[in-house]
């Protein structure tokens, strides 16, 4: 039902603070003021994304919780979302999220109403015995001695190959 509200609210602010600012000051300066905060959000949300994606991979390479970095990316996407739909209201919402204190507040605010599943990695030696973890692979200079037998495959066809296959 909230979501519902949500899609009805947001247009009726939209129009709203549409006819108010361009009342105030007029058709073209109210669209110009639309198409430049969409350019103006494209560029910052490049730059924040990059900022959020080296996060991400970092996190990653330390084998730390990404949801945060994850979080973070999701939000400056929705912020992208919102900075390109034309409208006052939705180009503040997307500003206040490009801000990372905002976006940690907001993080903080739904790590409280969300269960996050976490994981734990460690690194394993040939000598801690068998764990859960990743499993980095080191020269122990042990030797497996094995046999093969090369299997040929047992199916042939009942029929000559015709001349269409023929090489």
């Amino acid at each position: 039902m909230w979501l519902f509200a949500l899609f009805v609210a947001v247009p009726i602010i939209e129009i709203g603070l549409f006819i108010q600012i361009g009342g105030a000051i007029g058709l073209w300066p109210t669209l110009a003021i639309v198409v430049i905060t969409a350019i103006a959000g494209t560029a910052m949300i490049r730059v924040q994304g990059a900022g959020a994606l080296r996060d991400l991979q970092r996190s990653f390479n330390a084998l730390e919780d990404p949801s945060e970095p994850l979080a973070h990316g999701a939000m400056i996407l929705f912020s992208g979302a919102l900075l390109l739909t034309p409208g006052f209201f939705t180009d503040s919402i997307g500003f206040l999220l490009l801000f990372p204190p905002v976006r940690r507040a907001v993080f903080r605010y739904l790590r409280g109403k969300v269960h996050i599943a976490t994981f734990t990695a460690a690194r394993m030696r040939p000598e801690d015995g068998p764990r859960c973890g990743i499993r980095e692979t080191w020269d122990t200079g042990e030797i497996i001695d094995a046999e093969f037998t090369e299997v040929s495959p047992g199916k042939k066809p009942a029929h000559p190959p015709s001349d269409l296959t023929r090489h």
